[in-house]
């Protein structure tokens, strides 16, 4: 099951308000934000609701942009088998197994970049 897709958009505060704007009527609306000096590189606006963010964007510009998807796993042990799987089978690492306490305590995931260079992920919310 997808836990959340993002991608990076040309102009993020131009595209911030239109997704606000669009998304309203479907009940959508941000519930996080994360700014490039946490992440170390981009800011994200993550939309969802009943307090889940799943619909992100982020300010990686247009050209030379990747899509991210990821992937929600039972627990952590799926995560790191994801990981060392993905990395066997050919995929980059972007972000070893471990906790992501900037989008919240339990979050747990794993990045790998993949052929094409998006950025799949596997994750789990679960206090392990």
């Amino acid at each position: 099951m997808l836990d959340h897709i993002g991608f990076p958009v040309a102009d993020f505060a131009v595209s911030k308000t239109f997704y606000q704007a669009a998304l309203a009527p479907l009940g959508i609306a941000v519930m996080m934000e994360v700014s490039a000096e946490e992440t170390g590189g981009h800011s994200h606006a993550g939309f969802g609701s009943e307090g889940k963010p799943f619909f992100w964007i982020s300010s990686g510009g247009m050209l030379g942009g990747r899509m991210h998807v990821a992937f929600a796993a039972q627990d952590r042990r799926t995560v790191d088998a994801f990981h060392a799987t993905a990395l066997a089978a050919g995929g980059r690492d972007n972000g070893a197994p471990g906790l992501r306490p900037h989008y919240h305590p339990y979050y747990y995931g794993a990045f790998i970049l993949d052929p094409d260079g998006h950025n799949i992920e596997a994750v789990c919310h679960r206090p392990e």
